[in-house]
């Protein structure tokens, strides 16, 4: 326990980290922003370890009153068919609906055709963890201040929802997984079409996290965010599903996300039980969270073990590939993105990464005295940074990618289509 909730901060980065112009004409490193950006992390005492901070977050709270209008988009890849729905920050309205989540309503269509604007502001595109929403707290922590912010320095956001979650209904069989960059990229695309001035950002927390990495990895340096955040990353799920088979502790945050998961199974039963390939009372006798994936991820996906599954969603190796700018936060204390599973030496290699790590902190909580979630700090004054300071018109040096052979391919994955 550390003392009077004062977890201590470190930083794992490169030994040669991504050099950045600013708008000033000074230069500055993805580290030293880093750093900069990352006030101290003083927690509620009370929450002492990472099982208290973790647990508190059942504690319902609905945080910053963001209002949504909500959109649903047909995915143009018939690979992934069905649809999926994104949710748009926008001013407040008393509209209700009671079938989504609260404070959010869909757009009419004259209000989505008055959306496209030649505007020049900072969009950050968020994606949620295991079988959330828009309307998660620890989410819109970060958003608020973003949208709130007054003259230059509003943001606009929003947030893809992954399939079946947030009171969306699929239409077809094809659920979200730790590897289901699709939505997000078909979203990016419209949003660059759609708003062509508006410099793009990305941030994803927990599953997400895994997912965004995993996006920013496969587009290489053709990437349309600027710059990103990763808060409570699983990163390599394999290790991490391990770790959570360990203890009595670790199954019962197991238990509790599967039973998250199981709901939305249940939910969606009509669409699902269309796949010939799903045992629907393999799904609903599952009790952990690895029993889980692997009575839908694998069947669904082709994998043949959930180990499978996680050896290749995992987001770890993507390291290697990304081409932007990338903060990453985790707390040593999660008892569900386990330590064990952090990229310490996977960071050191790549120069457009750096993790900071707090010892405490629990799984996408952080709380402090007064219930604020510290992660919002770092997350949105590096977001700031990057929109307001750092001079993109002038791209860092790129990272030269090896051609000749032998060489490793980090998005070398084993599941095709």
């Amino acid at each position: 326990m550390e003392w009077l909730g004062q977890a201590k901060i470190n930083f794992t980065h490169s030994s040669s980290p991504l050099q950045l112009k600013k708008r000033d004409g000074s230069s500055a490193s993805l580290l030293s922003i880093c750093e900069e950006v990352t006030p101290p992390c003083k927690l509620n005492p009370l929450l002492f370890n990472g099982h208290l901070q973790t647990m508190w977050t059942a504690v319902k709270n609905d945080g910053p009153p963001l209002h949504y209008k909500r959109r649903i988009f047909e995915a143009e890849d018939p690979a992934y068919k069905g649809s999926y729905c994104v949710d748009f920050i926008t001013q407040p309205f008393s509209d209700v609906d009671e079938t989504l989540p609260i404070r959010t309503t869909y757009f009419s269509d004259e209000e989505f055709k008055t959306l496209p604007s030649s505007d020049t502001r900072p969009m950050l595109v968020a994606l949620h963890g295991l079988s959330g929403g828009s309307y998660e707290e620890y989410l819109k922590h970060v958003l608020a201040p973003l949208t709130g912010a007054e003259g230059e320095r509003v943001w606009e956001a929003c947030v893809v929802n992954s399939r079946g979650c947030a009171q969306h209904k699929i239409t077809s069989s094809v659920l979200f997984n730790a590897r289901s960059t699709w939505d997000c990229r078909q979203t990016v695309k419209w949003l660059r079409k759609t708003f062509p001035n508006r410099p793009l950002y990305g941030i994803g927390f927990s599953l997400g996290a895994n997912v965004i990495v995993n996006y920013i990895a496969e587009e290489g340096a053709n990437c349309e965010f600027k710059a990103a955040v990763v808060c409570s990353s699983p990163w390599n799920l394999d290790v991490g599903s391990k770790a959570l088979q360990r203890t009595r502790l670790g199954l019962f945050y197991s238990t509790v996300m599967a039973g998250n998961l199981k709901k939305l199974a249940e939910i969606h039963h009509e669409q699902l039980s269309k796949n010939a390939k799903l045992d629907y009372q393999q799904v609903r006798q599952a009790k952990y969270l690895h029993e889980f994936d692997r009575a839908i991820q694998c069947p669904i996906w082709g994998y043949p073990t959930e180990g499978a599954y996680y050896r290749d969603a995992s987001s770890v190796d993507a390291l290697q590939a990304i081409r932007i700018p990338l903060f990453a936060i985790n707390a040593t204390d999660d008892p569900i993105a386990h330590e064990e599973a952090l990229p310490y030496l996977e960071i050191q290699q790549t120069p457009y990464a750096v993790l900071c790590t707090t010892s405490m902190g629990g799984h996408l909580s952080w709380f402090e005295v007064g219930g604020h979630r510290w992660h919002a700090r770092p997350a949105t004054n590096f977001l700031n940074k990057m929109a307001f300071e750092v001079d993109h018109a002038i791209p860092p040096e790129q990272t030269k990618d090896a051609k000749a052979l032998p060489h490793w391919d980090p998005l070398r994955r084993k599941w095709q289509i």
